[in-house]
């Protein structure tokens, strides 16, 4: 993932709740949780390069 970048983050106290409990229920923590879903709503929308696609693009 490379370089990683600090910024503060504005949350809904029950949306910090759900997603603490989240985070705990697979082992992550919160931070990392909330990198996972952001990483994973950006793959799926088609903004993120992911290696196999990178790789695609390499072999054209």
């Amino acid at each position: 993932m490379g370089q990683k970048k600090s910024f503060a983050l504005r949350i809904d106290a029950e949306l910090m709740e759900a997603l603490e409990k989240w985070a705990a229920d697979e082992f992550r923590s919160t931070n990392g949780q909330i990198e996972w879903i952001i990483s994973r709503a950006l793959k799926e929308a088609k903004r993120l390069k992911t290696e196999r696609s990178i790789k695609k693009e390499e072999n054209r």
